[in-house]
């Protein structure tokens, strides 16, 4: 048996088990839940930062944003449009990044 010990989308011990195949798991308590969404963040950040194509790159940020909208409602019990108001402010208070600023540095 494979062991993978990490935090996997809802229907995948279904898909598995539609498979013919058998699986364990185990439902996390909240602390344990939020560190494991932290984790699946990085690690589907260096599965983007890896993608070899455009459609790789496009369904690995689906993918994020799956984790950055459970972080959102389940942990931070907020909505997406809050967190598109916030991105909004800041994007007119700083700036995005559509104009491709480097910061080289700054006198001090």
């Amino acid at each position: 048996m494979t062991t993978y010990n990490k935090l996997v989308r809802d229907r995948i011990p279904e898909i598995i088990e539609d498979s013919g195949k058998d699986c364990k798991t185990e439902t996390l308590n909240q602390d344990r839940y939020i560190l494991e969404l932290k984790k699946k963040l990085f690690e589907e950040v260096e599965e983007y930062q890896h993608a070899a194509t455009k459609e790789d790159a496009l369904e690995e940020i689906a993918d994020l944003l799956e984790i950055i909208n459970t972080l959102v409602k389940d942990v931070h019990g907020s909505s997406m449009e809050k967190v598109e108001e916030i991105r909004s402010l800041k994007a007119e208070k700083h700036g995005s990044y559509v104009e491709k600023v480097f910061l080289l540095e700054v006198e001090d």
